[in-house]
């Protein structure tokens, strides 16, 4: 595993996304404990296109039109769905208090969703790992597994690391409504702009 490797994952981990957004939603409004299953449900999201790429279906996402624009434009459709029920305060953002907070399985679909329905990571996997695994390697496949395996690590790690520190000044902001709404509006307009951003690309 080159050095390369690991520092481009971490670059492409670490820049803002619709994942962090919601980890950091999670921490802020339920904390540590949450934000750590959010984390790890964006992980699991990653798998599908990890799969696609091993087996050589990111290919046929990336040739097929149809294909591409229907996995794109569901992406879109979602991540405004995210941005209308952060702004409604009862998406990303919604503080909760009651008795019936959000189930650890309805976060981590939630997660999941946000990832698997982003056909950028397919094409990301598809063109991203290639270069890294020697088109002559008898063992590529268990090379390609491997470095899937420890971008998904890196993912779930640096999530992990936004939303405790998320979770760390959580009882700072929502004791200050100003500041929550503040936020609020600013994670429905990242989710849209998201959303027009994935809108906007290209095979």
């Amino acid at each position: 595993m080159s050095i390369e490797f690991l520092i481009t994952t971490l670059v492409v981990v670490v820049s803002p996304g619709a994942g962090v957004l919601y980890t950091l939603g999670a921490g802020l409004t339920r904390g540590a404990k949450a934000s750590v299953v959010a984390a790890f449900g964006c992980t699991l999201g990653i798998v599908p296109h990890m799969a696609a790429a091993i087996t050589g279906l990111a290919a046929l996402l990336y040739a097929s039109a149809l294909a591409f624009s229907i996995i794109k434009y569901l992406g879109v459709a979602y991540l405004l769905y995210m941005a209308w029920m952060t702004l409604k305060e009862t998406g990303a953002l919604k503080v909760e208090t009651d008795a019936a907070p959000k189930s650890n399985r309805q976060v981590i679909v939630s997660a999941i969703l946000i990832n698997i329905l982003n056909p950028k990571l397919s094409i990301f996997f598809f063109a991203f790992l290639p270069q890294f695994v020697p088109s002559n390697d008898p063992n590529a496949l268990p090379l390609m597994l491997e470095l899937s395996l420890v971008f998904m690590a890196v993912t779930f790690a640096v999530f992990v690391l936004y939303g405790v520190f998320a979770a760390a000044i959580r009882a700072h902001v929502i004791s200050r409504p100003q500041i929550m709404t503040w936020m609020r509006r600013s994670f429905a307009a990242c989710f849209a702009l998201l959303g027009a951003k994935l809108a906007l690309i290209e095979r």
